[in-house]
């Protein structure tokens, strides 16, 4: 069974799969570029994801956008759960309800909390025919994928947006506070006032428990911000920049690249799966 490696390179793609793992605390927040599905068989999941603490419960689908800092904070259950990842081109390409892949692509993990039976069989289906690397069983797998979406859309669409859970930790709160903040200039010394914290206490706590620093994670969610956009709109690259929380273009180039391999221009190219005015709304 997999779990989380914690020398996996950041942003590496996992592409369209579908696999079993086993359920554990990840030490630090992953990032890939793919809408992730997860099954839970039994037990549950707490992710920490888009500023919000979600737990997704026994028997339900929670499917969320992993180009957003996502970290798994607390489990319950040692039995494995299914992790199927599906390109964001895909996704886009599905003619997924706008308002709920709207939500998704805004860093929320949305939730089907009504118990479909027919998800463990799919589910089981896919990962042995994803593994069997036969083109036209995976075409088929990927075409049943995209019809799930589609009746997940319909159910989240008839369902108010969850709430988050109310108790979180002190670094949760700086974690939070960045997800929800990152478009405005944000230094330490910001980030600890606003959460009533030493500035250096802050950032040891938050390398301590999220094995990055706050400038990292800060970046992560401004390119996170920055491939919506790109995929989702015909925005200038520079209004995309500024509109991320980026000071410069020179800036937001370099991170970009950084952390995606290439220029926000390719990105753009490769991921584009529509015409714009397909997408209203989502920018």
């Amino acid at each position: 069974m997999k779990q989380f490696d914690t020398k996996r390179p950041e942003f590496s793609p996992y592409g369209f799969n579908c696999e079993r793992w086993t359920p554990t605390r990840m030490p630090r927040p992953d990032r890939h570029n793919e809408i992730e599905l997860n099954l839970l068989l039994s037990g549950s999941l707490t992710y920490l994801l888009g500023g919000c603490r979600t737990t997704i419960e026994t028997g339900t689908l929670g499917v969320f956008w992993a180009a957003i800092p996502h970290q798994i904070v607390d489990f319950e259950g040692e039995l494995p759960y299914f992790v199927l990842t599906l390109p964001l081109s895909e996704f886009l390409r599905a003619g997924i309800d706008r308002s709920v892949a709207n939500r998704i692509l805004h860093g929320e993990l949305l939730i089907d909390a009504v118990r479909n039976d027919a998800d463990e069989i799919a589910f089981n289906r896919w990962e042995q025919e994803l593994r069997a690397g036969v083109v036209n069983l995976e075409r088929a797998a990927q075409l049943e994928v995209r019809a799930r979406l589609l009746r997940f859309a319909h159910a989240i669409s008839d369902s108010p947006p969850e709430r988050a859970a109310p108790m979180l930790s002190r670094a949760d709160q700086l974690a939070c506070y960045i997800a929800r903040n990152y478009q405005q200039p944000l230094t330490s010394q910001s980030i600890a006032d606003a959460n009533g914290l030493n500035p250096n206490y802050a950032m040891n706590l938050f390398r301590k428990t999220y094995g990055t620093t706050m400038t990292t994670f800060i970046i992560q969610h401004r390119i996170s911000h920055a491939q919506r956009l790109l995929v989702t709109t015909q925005d200038a690259i520079l209004n995309v920049a500024l509109e991320s929380g980026f000071q410069s273009l020179s800036r937001f180039n370099e991170a970009f690249k950084a952390v995606c391999g290439c220029s926000p221009r390719d990105y753009r190219k490769a991921h584009h799966a529509m015409p714009d005015e397909q997408h209203p709304g989502m920018a």
